[in-house]
């Protein structure tokens, strides 16, 4: 019995892509395995041979889509009612093993003129490794189907989240950011070995590396933007930074306005969390017109440095003022070099913390606070 008609899950609202997708309808969706070309319990029937995809191309991906095209011989092709495309992670390329329980490898499509737009964040993840492989069949009046043989196997990655898709979760960021505390320092915890190599060997001032891995999969700043490390957050009680850190024992503290102010723009980069209550944003500061503010200017959504839900910078008689969100706990990156003479380093009378570190730390794919519908 021919399965339920599936095509209006294939489209996602949020996806900029939305205009372009030609008319992708899904009969069914399977699981299969790419072992044998036909087989018989899966009621595929051997008959006329039908053309081989070749030459196949993939293109508009984004980080739950994709564009896929091929060249075929114009034997039988005039017979060929649907096709079989094969979709697999590239680590799990022989197996059909995904991340969420059930999920299919095997898209059954009608026949639409090509190129096909592909799809799914359900079996599309950003930033991840596929590999795809496609069969042309025809399908019977008993509903068995004639199959042509496999096309060669293309690899590609899908792209990271667009400002579209950052801006959604800027939104759901807002949602929990709750009331503004003031503060008046950006601090750094380090090994104090951290900050005897830095005088040492970079002439007193810290050097911007690049980003690591934490945070959500598809963020785009990840392994990729090089910026400085800070926090912002204050005791409600104290207004001051807590005396514990998950970073090392050597805090080097640097007023506010020396790395933000209206000479800076700021930029909203993640927000996740760590299987845990307490929920992350990531902001990125980059002086104005230079390397990081370019990078970040097409990736990021900009913020109003005097009006956001998480980190603002406006004058008070004369006086600027520093605010930042009560109920997020913030990571500044900052995108220029900082010289260690702006500021002190001194060591915190609390505890090191390592329980509490974010370094490459993995976002809990099940939060419905923190996740959107792209993939994680």
């Amino acid at each position: 019995m021919e399965a339920p008609r599936l095509a209006h899950t294939m489209s996602s609202p949020t996806s900029p892509c939305e205009e372009v997708i030609k008319n992708l309808s899904l009969e069914a969706i399977q699981l299969c395995d790419r072992d044998g070309n036909k087989s018989q319990d899966s009621g595929i029937a051997e008959m006329e041979e039908l053309p081989v995809p070749h030459n196949i191309k993939i293109s508009n991906i984004t980080c739950d889509s994709f564009k896929i095209s091929w060249d075929m011989d114009a034997k039988s092709k005039d017979r060929i009612t649907h096709y079989f495309i094969d979709l697999n992670k590239k680590e799990n390329k022989n197996s059909n093993k995904f991340k969420h329980k059930d999920v299919p490898t095997k898209l059954v499509a009608k026949a639409v003129p090509l190129p096909m737009t592909v799809r799914g964040h359900w079996f599309l993840s950003p930033r991840t490794e596929y590999t795809v492989a496609v069969q042309t069949a025809s399908k019977q009046v008993d509903g068995d189907y004639v199959v042509s043989e496999w096309s060669e196997i293309i690899e590609f990655c899908t792209a990271d989240y667009s400002k579209v898709h950052l801006t959604q979760l800027l939104e759901k960021a807002e949602v929990i950011a709750g009331r503004m505390l003031k503060l008046s320092v950006f601090y750094r915890n380090q090994h104090k070995e951290y900050f005897d190599y830095i005088r040492e060997h970079h002439g007193n001032a810290m050097q911007p590396s690049v980003k690591d891995n934490s945070g959500s999969h598809g963020s785009p700043i990840s392994g990729k933007l090089e910026g400085i490390f800070f926090s912002c957050n204050t005791e409600f009680n104290t207004g001051k930074p807590p005396q514990d850190s998950p970073y090392g024992r050597y805090r080097y503290e640097i007023a506010a306005e020396k790395l933000f102010n209206p000479n800076t723009n700021l930029y909203f980069g993640d927000f996740y969390c760590m299987y845990t209550a307490y929920h992350y944003v990531i902001l990125v500061i980059a002086p104005v017109g230079s390397p990081g503010d370019e990078f970040c200017k097409q990736r990021l959504p900009q913020l109003n440095i005097k009006d956001n839900k998480f980190l603002t910078c406006d004058e008070e008689d004369g006086v600027m003022v520093y605010h930042h969100a009560q109920d997020v706990i913030l990571e500044v990156i900052y995108t220029d070099p900082v010289d260690l003479s702006l500021g002190t380093v001194a060591e915190i009378t609390g505890h090191q913390l390592m329980s509490l570190s974010t370094a490459n730390a993995k976002k809990d794919p099940s939060c419905k606070t923190c996740n959107i519908s792209v993939g994680r």
